[in-house]
């Protein structure tokens, strides 16, 4: 059994993915053997602990518990229904932030199961990509949710990412940086591969998540600070609490990373990776222009190039890069009072709204 190990150990040692063999007779595992990528985890061995704080990710998100059918929808039936409840440019709103944010969060999920998970090898950060993708299907379970209260053409928005340019510029951005990583073929331990794999975390935690989601959450939780879609707003408010975690983790495991593999955060890649969120926010400006031709809510498109770029400067700051926008502020101040940028890790010591799990009500 032992030659059996040492040999399937040298196929792998580019690349752990945690299928490789069980090696009778090891030691035990020490703290100091735990790596975020590029370790051996034949074994899901979550302890001893090496980072601590991926675990309490885990814990908060777990005590942060929420399900769809919990939140009364009965207020937005009747406005949507209501002839004079909503404006035209109201509708689409909520329509084609519903037709990205369902096709996002499957991406997101896709990429975490068929890609991430794959390539992290410590075990507490597994666990948390784990909670992570449940809370993927969850949210693609709360935008159905509301789809269905509303009665909305159902396979209309699920396909918008196939007919509306504002929704599918952002799909078809961010499907190449887990394509690589879901190739069966593809494999860590060298600096191009490694360097690859820092790229789309990059890209998914910090621009996809991290600015991508950031037009579509303020416009529908606008509407829901004027009494309008109230319970849209409270599913986009849990929502968004649960996505702002996703990110630091992922800003999180980014840093680890650089912490632990130096040599791959070169000058031409640190470029690489300013322009890659530069583009993120071109792109979710232009989304802001697709989808809010004339101004609403008390907010126009305009207003979010400078919200985008205040967002950028805050990750780039995050994952050690210099600000790109200076000056640039927050237009939009009543959205620090549900996440403050400043202090998002403080953010999760409380809920959102009270909130306790209880039965699914059913508000037909």
């Amino acid at each position: 059994m032992t030659e059996i190990a040492t040999t399937f150990d040298t196929t792998v040692n580019l690349g752990a993915t945690g299928l490789e063999l069980p090696e009778m007779g090891a030691a035990r595992i020490h703290v100091d053997d735990k790596q975020i990528i590029n370790c051996r985890a034949d074994l899901n061995q979550l302890v001893p602990f090496k980072y601590e704080w991926a675990w309490h990710k885990y814990l908060n998100a777990c005590a942060n518990h929420w399900m769809p059918n919990e939140i009364n929808m009965s207020a937005d039936i009747a406005l949507w229904k209501s002839k004079d409840g909503l404006t035209a440019d109201e509708r689409m709103i909520i329509e084609r932030n519903l037709g990205f944010f369902s096709t996002a969060d499957s991406l997101v999920a896709n990429n975490l199961v068929l890609a991430v998970y794959r390539h992290i090898t410590n075990p507490e950060c597994r666990q948390y990509l784990l909670r992570q993708a449940f809370e993927e299907a969850l949210h693609t379970h709360a935008y159905q949710y509301v789809i269905e209260s509303l009665a909305m053409d159902e396979g209309r928005v699920f396909n918008m990412y196939r007919e509306i340019p504002a929704v599918a510029t952002k799909a078809a951005w961010a499907l190449p940086y887990t394509q690589s990583l879901s190739d069966p073929n593809f494999h860590t331990g060298t600096p191009e591969t490694d360097q690859r794999l820092l790229r789309d975390l990059i890209a998914f935690y910090v621009v996809f998540e991290g600015i991508f989601f950031y037009v579509g959450f303020t416009q529908v939780l606008s509407m829901g600070r004027r009494n309008k879609m109230v319970g849209t707003a409270e599913q986009f408010q849990y929502i968004l609490r649960d996505e702002s975690m996703h990110m630091n983790f992922g800003i999180d495991v980014i840093n680890q990373i650089k912490i632990e593999n130096p040599h791959l955060w070169t000058k031409p890649f640190q470029e690489e990776m300013i322009e890659l969120i530069r583009k993120g926010v071109d792109l979710e400006y232009q989304y802001a222009l697709d989808t809010m031709p004339r101004g609403i809510l008390g907010l126009n498109a305009a207003s979010f190039r400078e919200y985008l770029e205040f967002i950028a400067n805050r990750r780039l700051t995050q994952i050690g890069l210099a600000e790109q926008y200076p000056g640039a502020t927050n237009p939009f101040p009543w959205m620090s009072e549900m996440l403050d940028l400043k202090k998002e890790k403080n953010f999760f010591e409380t809920r959102v709204t009270e909130y306790q799990t209880g039965g699914a009500l059913n508000w037909e």
